[in-house]
């Protein structure tokens, strides 16, 4: 019989995390399952050829971005498309975008960060938008995860700082999920960003990025439920949590999503009781954010009750944040596989 695994159970709901700027800045790099990411591993669909095109122009931007920065960002030019110092990727959900990303960034040198969209504005509000600023000034590469459109506010000041720093010769990737049934055969995202970034928008080379959700192809299209929590956290070694999925969620109001990040520190996998659908949006957001953390620390899903990609109603993933509802549900796919 082998020996049962050494394991700590601790509670989510008993902690009580604090950040600072400093460390949120030191948490701008790319999640540690893509630290060894490279253009070289990732695997292009051959059903898919933009997946192959991706990582031809991933690969000249980079070397483009070795030469000196131009300035006069906002001035049109005729350079060919590397060129340009900024780069958007749009596809839909598990298409190796974030790959990409990191393999940009893991092939850059100089200063440079990566993060989503909500950790660099989770910067603002923690020093202001001229502390932000100060904070990212001279850094010759910011790559922007999952950029959201949802929030006018948060996505017109993105869009300034995105210009000071750009003005300043920094160059800017991002990428963006476009969910399946989006209009236009899925260039509904790419449509938005150019749209929203606006004086940016001429500087940005879009690459629209086809394929299946790799999360999917070899798992079953539902979250994996247990239903004995206790016997499968006692399968489980190392750092365990064990919450009860209401009291989870009302204490993520509590807590504000820059620290997530710290809420989950040390945990090797999270055991949620009774799991059940959403019936408020506000809790559903704060879901969605908890669960991109999970799903960048690579941290374990268990859940008992209902499916955890069944907890957004139809309402919800008819609404405007349905790109945020099939992305937590394509990584909670994966992350109760595990």
């Amino acid at each position: 019989m082998s020996p049962e695994p050494l394991r700590t159970v601790v509670s989510l709901v008993d902690r009580a995390p604090t950040i600072t700027s400093a460390e949120i800045v030191a948490e701008l790099v790319p999640p540690r399952q893509f630290d060894g990411a490279s253009l070289e591993n990732y695997r292009p669909d051959d059903a898919f050829p933009s997946q192959a095109e991706a990582v031809e122009a991933v690969a000249g931007f980079g070397s483009a971005g070795e030469r000196p920065a131009r300035r006069g960002l906002f001035r049109r030019r005729s350079d060919v498309p590397e060129a340009l110092p900024g780069l958007y990727l749009d596809g839909g959900f598990g298409v190796g975008k974030t790959h990409l990303l990191a393999a940009l960034f893991n092939r850059s040198t100089g200063r440079r960060y990566f993060g989503t969209f909500i950790e660099y504005t989770a910067l603002v509000g923690a020093v202001g938008y001229a502390g932000a600023a100060q904070q990212l000034k001279g850094a010759t590469l910011v790559c922007i995860d999952e950029f959201e459109l949802d929030d006018p506010g948060d996505t017109m000041m993105m869009t300034r700082l995105l210009g000071d720093l750009a003005d300043q010769g920094t160059r800017i990737a991002a990428t963006s999920n476009t969910p399946p049934a989006a209009l236009g055969e899925g260039r509904f995202a790419a449509a938005d960003f150019l749209r929203e970034i606006q004086g940016l928008s001429d500087r940005f080379r879009t690459l629209r990025i086809d394929g299946d959700d790799y999360r999917r192809r070899e798992v079953e299209a539902r979250a994996v439920v247990t239903d004995d929590l206790d016997a499968a956290v006692a399968a489980v070694g190392g750092t365990v949590s064990v919450d009860d999925f209401g009291a989870l969620v009302a204490h993520l109001s509590t807590v504000h999503p820059s620290r997530y990040v710290k809420l989950i520190d040390g945990v090797d996998a999270v055991g949620m009781r009774g799991v059940a659908p959403f019936s408020s949006q506000t809790d559903a957001l704060r879901f969605v954010a908890f669960v991109d953390r999970l799903y960048d620390a690579q941290v374990r899903v268990i859940a008992t009750g209902t499916p955890l990609d069944g907890v957004f109603g139809e309402d919800m993933l008819a609404g405007g944040y349905r790109k945020k509802y099939l992305r937590a549900v394509s990584r909670l796919v994966a992350l109760t596989s595990a």
